[in-house]
């Protein structure tokens, strides 16, 4: 009998008394477990050989798992500096410990959960006791970790499940596909098996030289089953931010970009924000270690900026009196909004003078040192945009969202009234999640008050907004936690799956 190469290989390989994973034989012919398993499934339809199928669970160690698996646990690490301090007989500073016990950060807060629910002592207003007689050998999490990182399988079902509520490992199915040779499989080998000389693929050579008149060609089983493959895809947010793109290209805008970190003067003074207002503090944003200061702000913008913040703007303006420093005003710092953007533009800073009518937006990023939630990330994408002519009200603003957001499906927006610094009348924006029925805030509006507009010269009127981007997702596909979607605690079956909405 002539088989292809692969499936001698095979089944030589495969045994009639025992099954033989696919991977084992693969690893054994020198071929890849994808061709094996081919090869088997048209050995199969000849009658050659059985295939089995078996679900098994995977465990892996995560980056952390592995850290702990080689230095150990960090409640360990504080028992054993509690030890070593005396704390078996008296209490022990739990500030003192956790410097012996090498500890920072996160890892504080693990090993005093860990090292209580564990028995290894007690921590009391401050204070550390141990039990000298615990024993950190048998530690089980410990040996579970170093188990797994030596490659071996652990069985404890309830250290597997604790491992995996600290975070320390990863838990998956695959399946497992074996061989066992058949009766017609032994006959076959008995009778003598060949390996043919055919060819998987038309080549230009074949083509060129005439041979692949003459060769043989591998047959193909189009039913067998195949691999899951899951292949690169365009992250889901990405592909809402560029949907956000053409509708925004197709309601008339430009897209405007400029820098993320900044002089504060663009991102803040511009919008007639006071230098002490709470936003511009390390608690909202992040501080740059040397943020070093900008020199190309020019000189009568400064001046008249600085004069509306002073003084006001008009014969009835009031301004904040109180302190402007210029050196502040140009240090660099990371955009909490992308509003920097448009204040450049409408100064002509970015592409110069601008004259009405005028339509810009952008979708970038911002960060800021916001709670970690469901609708809040440290950093995140805001759909910025302004409309510059004449006589503007809160019913073109008004008029411009309905537009927008009925392209995603989203009909039923709520306006709250509220407070900006450069916006007066302001509102914000409100939908309610398709899932969850909870209204979400999805975007803050109005028009530029004269304080922000006289001193960057512009003479009509502006209507501007923030929208945020994540929440418009949460809306359009029914996302309940962006989370999910972006950072550290991404869902990636979700981001495979996921469709954006047309």
């Amino acid at each position: 009998m002539q088989l292809p190469e692969t499936q001698v290989a095979v089944l030589r390989a495969a045994d009639a008394q025992s099954q033989r994973d696919v991977t084992d034989i693969a690893s054994e012919v020198g071929e890849q477990p994808q061709a094996v398993a081919r090869a088997a499934f048209e050995l199969e339809e000849r009658g050659l050989v059985d295939l089995g199928e078996r679900t098994e669970a995977e465990v892996t160690l995560t980056g952390e798992g592995e850290d702990y698996a080689a230095d150990g646990l960090p409640e360990l690490a504080l028992y054993e500096a509690a030890l070593a301090a005396g704390a078996a007989e008296e209490p022990v500073s739990l500030g003192r410990l956790i410097g012996e016990a090498g500890l920072d950060g996160d890892a504080v807060d693990i090993a005093l959960a860990n090292f209580a629910r564990k028995g290894y002592g007690t921590v009391d207003s401050g204070d550390v006791t141990v039990d000298a007689d615990a024993d950190l050998e048998s530690d089980a999490e410990l040996q579970a970790l170093e188990t797994l990182a030596a490659g071996d399988a652990v069985d404890d079902e309830a250290v597997l499940d604790q491992l995996d509520r600290r975070g320390l490992i990863d838990r998956d199915e695959r399946t497992v596909r074996s061989v066992t040779l058949t009766g017609d499989g032994v006959t076959a080998l008995m009778e003598g098996v060949e390996a043919a000389e055919t060819v998987d693929r038309l080549t230009p050579e074949l083509l060129t030289s005439g041979e692949w008149e003459t060769v043989e060609f591998t047959d193909y089983n189009v039913e067998a089953d195949a691999d899951d493959i899951e292949p690169g895809r365009k992250h889901a947010l990405r592909e809402m931010a560029d949907r956000v793109k053409d509708v925004l290209v197709g309601m008339g805008f430009q897209e405007m970009q400029g820098p993320t970190v900044d002089a504060d003067f663009w991102i803040h003074d511009c919008l007639f924000m006071p230098q002490d207002h709470p936003a511009r503090t390390h608690w909202d944003r992040f501080a740059i270690e040397n943020p070093g200061k900008i020199d190309d702000v020019p000189d009568d913008i400064v001046d008249r900026v600085k004069t509306a913040h002073s003084d006001g703007v008009g014969e009835d303006g009031e301004g904040y009196h109180s302190p402007w420093d210029e050196d502040f005003a140009r240090q660099l710092a990371l955009r909490g909004h992308t509003t920097s953007l448009t204040a450049r533009h409408l100064a002509g800073e970015a592409l110069g003078d601008l004259e009405p009518p005028q339509r810009f937006f952008s979708v970038e990023k911002a960060y800021r040192n916001d709670e970690l939630d469901a609708t809040h990330l440290l950093e995140f994408f805001q759909i910025e945009g302004w409309v510059m002519a004449e006589e503007l009200s809160v019913r073109d603003l008004m008029g411009t969202f309905t537009e927008f957001y009925e392209q995603f499906g989203i009909t039923d927006l709520e306006f709250k009234p509220t407070y900006n610094p450069y916006t007066e009348p302001s509102f914000e924006l409100f939908g309610r999640h398709p899932e969850t029925g909870e209204l979400i805030e999805i975007g803050n509006s109005g028009i530029f008050r004269p304080e922000m507009l006289e001193p960057l010269e512009v003479d009509c009127d502006v209507m501007a907004w923030g929208l945020a981007l994540e929440r418009l997702m949460m809306l359009a596909t029914g996302a309940e936690d962006i989370r999910d979607v972006h950072g550290t605690l991404v869902d990636l079956e979700y981001l495979r799956t996921e469709e954006v909405i047309y």
